[in-house]
């Protein structure tokens, strides 16, 4: 009998998994097409987006940290750099020590258009956590947490963690 319950309780924890899994493929889906739609005006991707992003959260951060948070090749980084350089949205300043590094920051245009995706992103959150308690607010935020490899660079949220309810 107690083999029995061993793979009943095992089956419900892998369709509770598999459950989960699907809900976090469908919530962001959802989560980036938001953005999505608005940044095609642009022709831009969510590569753009995550550049935009993590630009305007942490303004003067280096190229290298920028690589460290995406983990992505610096080939694509160029590109995806150059459009949102190009198009004015980013600006590459020289380091202040050292003037090889490259600081980026939003310009004004790119923080609007940051605002906007924010906006758009921060609506379908509030949305989703309409009526949580606050403990339930900080238990979707250490979900969220536990879910980031922790030896991943860059990964900490610069600000807002304390609003959850849960602040690392």
């Amino acid at each position: 009998m107690r083999d029995e319950t061993t793979r009943n309780e095992a089956t419900r924890d892998e369709a509770a998994s598999q459950e989960i899994i699907e809900l976090l493929f469908f919530a962001y889906r959802d989560f980036v097409g938001d953005a999505d739609e608005r940044l095609q005006d642009y022709a831009f991707g969510r590569a753009h987006h995550r550049v935009l992003h993590f630009v305007g959260s942490r303004p003067g951060m280096t190229v290298a940290e920028l690589l460290d948070i995406l983990r992505i090749t610096k080939q694509s980084l160029a590109r995806v750099l150059r459009d949102v350089i190009e198009a004015g949205f980013v600006e590459a300043r020289p380091g202040v020590a050292d003037r090889r590094q490259r600081l980026l920051h939003l310009t004004a245009k790119g923080r609007a258009l940051t605002q906007e995706l924010t906006g758009l992103q921060s609506a379908r959150i509030a949305r989703a956590l309409d009526g949580f308690h606050p403990q339930e607010r900080a238990a979707v935020a250490r979900f969220l947490r536990a879910m980031i490899n922790p030896q991943a660079a860059g990964t900490r949220p610069v600000a807002g963690a304390e609003r959850m309810g849960d602040a690392p």
